[in-house]
């Protein structure tokens, strides 16, 4: 799991959104953009991003 205060402060890296933890991956509330978690880690690219 990711720590909520980290979750707080994330932003989505293309659209600058609030972003919440979906099924083990970040989601952007606004574009929809899901980022990885690995080994607990966000992986906030925008290449990265499903």
């Amino acid at each position: 799991m990711i720590d909520k205060e980290l979750l707080d402060i994330l932003a989505c890296p293309a659209c600058k959104a609030d972003v919440e933890l979906i099924n083990n991956k970040i989601v952007c509330k606004k574009c929809g953009k899901k980022y990885p978690l690995r080994q607990g880690i966000p992986v906030m690219l925008i290449d990265e991003a499903e």
